[in-house]
């Protein structure tokens, strides 16, 4: 079996974790890959007892990887999957963070990964991805996202007027300080701190959803995830941001974008018992009585 571990780096209280981890793969004869944060001597000096080769980026990880296991928090899931691209290599997070909706397992469940993925017992979620489109580059070599896309306006420049088509048919004009476009995935990321709705992951679906709307008609709306949404911006400000996931880039406010299903997915690891319905139950404390 070969193991890409990926962070954008540890805390001291992880080290602990982190070790053990490298300690159980060694001791079931795994072929380890460090992402090059992780590879650093002088922070985890532990390292020398241990064999292990590094990556870098993209093209540093083949199908030869069984998986990809992401130490962190949600973004840290994010970026893994920018790593792992088209490859088909499932991508396992462990909660090092926070909330959590992608990273779902937490460190006290790590042996328990551990055990499933030597012994393979555990379940690939195939999770759909968007795709930017624009009249100029965006996003480098990798124009794709699992959570969202989102079209905002700049730092402290007025709301921004959003023509908004699907598949070439007028949708709306939003007066708001921008939209988000999320997979099922994403719809418990940015899209439910905009009052968007949550989407079961596998729905075959994207949600739109205003930022901040100055009509308050506004709401989110749930398409076909085979329809391309496509935007034209208005605004007095000369630019506006883009964002895939964590990624951003400032664009000229005469671009023309649109989104779209990617063609291939992301497969999260998932053992047996931890279902979607669990993760809501657990972090948005449903079905408990929290007023006190």
């Amino acid at each position: 079996m070969k193991v890409a571990i990926y962070s954008r780096g540890l805390e001291a209280d992880h080290l602990v974790h982190f070790e053990w981890l490298l300690q159980e793969l060694t001791l079931h004869k795994a072929d380890i890959l460090l992402y090059q944060s992780l590879a650093n001597t002088d922070v985890y000096t532990f390292l020398h007892k241990y064999s292990f080769d590094v990556f870098v980026q993209d093209t540093d990880l083949d199908e030869s990887v069984d998986c990809v296991v992401s130490l962190g928090g949600d973004g840290t899931v994010l970026d893994s999957a920018i790593l792992i691209r088209d490859k088909g290599i499932p991508l396992l997070g462990i909660n090092f963070g926070r909330l959590g909706f992608l990273a779902t397992l937490g460190k006290e469940a790590l042996k328990e990964a551990v055990d499933a993925l030597i012994n393979r017992s555990y379940h690939i979620d195939q999770r759909t991805l968007i795709h930017v489109d624009s009249d100029v580059p965006l996003f480098a070599n990798a124009p794709f996202a699992l959570n969202e896309f989102v079209l905002h306006k700049r730092d402290f420049s007025p709301m921004i007027k959003i023509h908004t088509y699907l598949n070439g048919e007028f949708l709306n004009t939003y007066w708001a300080d921008g939209v988000i476009v999320a997979t099922p995935t994403g719809s418990t990321g940015y899209n439910l701190s905009s009052n968007g709705p949550i989407v079961f992951p596998e729905s075959k679906s994207l949600v739109i959803t205003p930022i901040a709307p100055h009509n308050l008609n506004v709401r989110s709306i749930i398409v076909p995830d085979d329809n391309i949404v496509s935007f034209e911006v208005e605004g007095r400000a000369e630019n506006f941001m883009c964002a895939m996931d964590a990624r951003r880039e400032v664009v000229n406010i005469k671009t023309q974008v649109a989104v779209r299903k990617e063609s291939f997915t992301m497969g999260l690891v998932r053992l047996s018992e931890n279902t979607f319905l669990e993760t809501l139950r657990k972090k948005l404390a449903w079905g408990l009585d929290i007023r006190n």
